[in-house]
């Protein structure tokens, strides 16, 4: 009686530990993944929020305006044309706490030009430096200002980021799989014995593996719904510093994020389950009490 309810103790004990491990590396999986759309996302945001000032010369008719509007939305890989006045930008909050008092001091009439905000498609060097070069071969632009340096700077940036995140993430995914494999199984080998005397009385593997599995189940799902409650709650002791990452736009990759936790908590658990009792159901009797 002792014995069962010790040998119960243990094979509880197993149970608790793979399933918690499981979810531990779920957790860290799903975050490593959270992170890295999260940065594939910024960096397809910066490309598309990529802008060109075409400054004006400020003699220009509203008709000569229009004209050159209508020359820059039907250049090949721009997006979006934007009017922006002079004195729209000399209004501008963060440009008149830098230099608004020194121009007014020093200067009786606004220096800024007006200029069209032009939203391209590509951030490519070569298709950026062309589409210069034929905006500012327009009459009536003086000037076309393109932050090139920042903007590649940025990228770069962002693709490492993106590099190491996926490394991480490879070496992470592969050590863990690695150690959920070696708990999953020392979980089953604590029940070798009873494979054994299943085996012995006549049971099918069918028979024998479908308890465990029912059970692997089980603990995949709990496994992966304690990794989302992990996520979640990590989630929320960050809101507070950052907002945006649990806005409306984020929460469909949560949700999908947390759905990948729970699909593949269930797929681990029963995979590395099938492959452990089907090791001990196809090991012949005196090896089981050797191994």
């Amino acid at each position: 009686m002792k014995n069962d309810k010790r040998i119960k103790r243990k094979v509880l004990r197993s149970y608790i530990v793979s399933t918690v491990s499981i979810s531990l590396v779920l957790f860290l999986l799903g975050s490593v993944g959270y992170m890295l759309t999260a940065a594939i996302g910024t960096a397809s945001t910066l490309r598309e929020n990529i802008t060109l000032s075409a400054e004006l010369d400020n003699s220009l008719t509203q008709e000569q305006k229009d004209k050159i509007a209508a020359s820059l939305t039907a250049m090949d890989g721009v997006r979006k044309v934007e009017y922006l006045d002079k004195n729209t930008k000399l209004e501008d909050a963060e440009f008149r706490r830098m230099f608004a008092a020194e121009i007014e001091e020093i200067l009786a009439e606004n220096p800024l030009r007006n200029s069209f905000e032009v939203a391209v498609m590509s951030n490519e060097r070569a298709k950026m430096d062309a589409l210069v070069d034929q905006m500012s071969a327009i009459e009536g632009v003086v000037y076309v200002a393109y932050p090139a340096a920042t903007i590649e700077r940025l990228h770069s940036t962002i693709n490492k980021i993106t590099i190491l995140l996926i490394v991480f993430g490879g070496a992470l995914l592969v050590i863990s799989l690695i150690l959920l494999n070696n708990t999953i199984r020392l979980a089953i080998f604590s029940r070798r014995y009873l494979i054994n005397t299943l085996k012995l009385v006549g049971a099918t593997k069918g028979y024998i593996m479908r308890p465990f599995l029912a059970t692997a189940a089980k603990q995949g799902i709990w496994a992966g719904v304690l990794a989302s409650l992990l996520f979640g709650g990590a989630l929320a002791g960050l809101s507070g510093a950052m907002p945006e990452i649990v806005s409306m736009s984020e929460l469909i990759k949560i949700g999908i994020t947390v759905g990948a936790m729970i699909i593949s908590g269930l797929l681990i658990s029963l995979l590395f389950t099938t492959i452990a009792v089907n090791k001990f159901v196809n090991m012949k009797s005196n090896k089981i009490f050797l191994y």
